[in-house]
């Protein structure tokens, strides 16, 4: 790649997006509705999920997307599973593909699996035909900007040029269309070289035209993928920490609320991400801190690494704490008892199940031959039992659907149960039915509020005997 001391960045007017994902979608459809005048390409292997994005029902589920992609889609925002020619066509490229933690080799059940991202990579090098801007949206690992920059220089045609940009989300699943409407910031990593900087300039452009220039920062590209990794650690580490707290809080009788609203209030720490619940799940959090303990081990830094592990082994915790405590709690049996589980989804707002303490707590469940029925308002029965037969863990599909029932309401997955948790915090279950939904529970109807969303003294009154997360333990 010839170097310049001046390069016009370029005018960016078609964009491809690989991988129709919770990031790809979302972000491009967004980019789509906030700029008209930019053709947008959505594009993935994944016959089914491109057929589902052309259809009323969308893949997946955020407030706001739907409104966003039809009033789009046909006009400047396309999903279509013809990857090459949205590769030839585009000036810019997001790879916003899967990177998930490997299960073996080298840095098993800790590093990410680049697999994706590489083939991707090889795929944009054998068939572009003119010079791209290449942007990391996947979560990576530092220095995988350099690998792709490799890759594509090894095998593309000559005289074409590719320039590595990373560009990390940080979305909230429940909130990710108001986060890339209104975001916190827009980080963009590129190489400290003219035609990096061209290339930065190129895609601050995109984002300019409803992102305020302060907003938008201009980074190194380590800096940039670090970035990701720390916010997210950071963030799971406040959660395990106000978790950690919880543990205490149920012995001595403090109540965890007060405690995090108290300590929120000191401007150093802040309220938010002090939220005591049964564990943190989602695609990024768990995912994020083992790639930072793999980092940190490959970097010879074991102390760093044993720091952050213990973030997720207060997560591993949290949630076999909850499962313990609903069966010692039950007389310290859940044979053949009904358990109702109001949510299923990592939190509120969203359909995805990736790494749900919901999961987690119901397989506990299972091997104390407990019977299940499991009600979410937006998480499908096929994907709650995918979660609940994961292979290594209980691969009995068949002995499953004997212990497991999936319901059409809370009210149908309470009726008959001995004890009741909440997994998701979901809106709809503070409004429930509470009366009738005793009257047709057997006694004593128990109920283990895993999200500390349900006021437990009013639950009291109708007669329910109630645990709620980090309060002190009043069965």
């Amino acid at each position: 790649m010839a170097s310049s001391s001046s390069v016009t960045p370029i005018k960016v007017t078609k964009i491809a997006c690989i991988g129709a994902g919770y990031v790809g979608g979302p972000t491009c459809s967004m980019i789509a509705h906030k700029c008209p005048h930019i053709q947008v390409t959505i594009v993935d292997m994944n016959q089914e999920r491109i057929d589902a994005w052309n259809s009323d029902t969308l893949p997946i589920y955020e407030p706001g997307l739907e409104e966003v992609v039809k009033k789009c889609r046909g006009k400047n925002l396309f999903f279509s599973t013809d990857i090459d020619k949205a590769i030839i066509e585009a000036d810019l490229i997001f790879v916003s593909v899967n990177t998930p933690t490997k299960k073996t080799g080298v840095g098993a059940g800790y590093a990410a699996d680049l697999f994706y991202v590489e083939s991707c990579t090889r795929r944009i090098a054998s068939v572009a035909t003119s010079s791209k801007i290449v942007v990391e949206k996947s979560t990576v690992p530092c220095r995988t900007a350099q690998s792709m920059r490799t890759i594509l220089e090894a095998n593309s045609r000559p005289g074409l040029r590719f320039d590595i940009l990373s560009n990390p989300e940080f979305l909230a699943e429940g909130t990710a269309m108001s986060d890339l409407d209104k975001p916190d910031r827009v980080l963009i990593g590129s190489l400290s070289t003219p035609e990096g900087r061209a290339a930065q300039t190129s895609l601050i452009e995109v984002y300019s035209n409803w992102v305020p220039k302060e907003k938008v920062i201009g980074t190194g590209l380590w800096s940039s993928e670090l970035t990701k990794l720390a916010a997210n650690a950071i963030l799971a580490q406040r959660i395990s920490s106000i978790n950690a707290l919880s543990a205490i809080c149920e012995v001595t009788g403090a109540d965890v609320d007060e405690v995090a609203y108290a300590c929120g209030l000191d401007s150093r720490i802040g309220p938010k991400f002090l939220k005591s619940s049964v564990g943190f799940g989602g695609s990024c959090f768990q995912k994020d801190i083992l790639n930072l303990v793999y980092l940190s081990e490959s970097l010879h830094l074991p102390e760093v690494a044993d720091y952050w592990r213990q973030v997720i082994t207060m997560n591993e915790y949290q949630k076999s704490r909850f499962a313990k405590t609903v069966v010692s709690s039950m007389f310290n049996t859940i044979t053949n008892k009904k358990l109702a589980v109001l949510g299923f989804a990592f939190k509120k707002d969203t359909g995805d199940t990736r790494e749900t303490p919901s999961a987690t707590v119901c397989r506990f469940f299972r091997q104390e031959n407990a019977k299940i029925s499991i009600y979410d308002p937006k998480v499908s029965e096929k994907q709650i039992f995918l979660d609940l037969t994961e292979p290594g863990v209980v691969d009995d599909a068949a002995a499953a659907k004997k212990q497991v029932t999936v319901c059409q309401s809370a009210m149908e997955a309470c009726t008959g149960a001995e004890g009741i948790c909440i997994l998701t915090e979901w809106d709809e279950f503070k409004q429930l039915d509470w009366p009738a939904i005793y009257k047709s529970m057997a006694k004593p109807a128990m109920v283990f509020d895993g999200r500390g969303i349900l006021e437990a003294d009013k639950l009291r009154e109708i007669g329910f005997k109630v645990f709620s997360i980090g309060k002190g333990v009043n069965l």
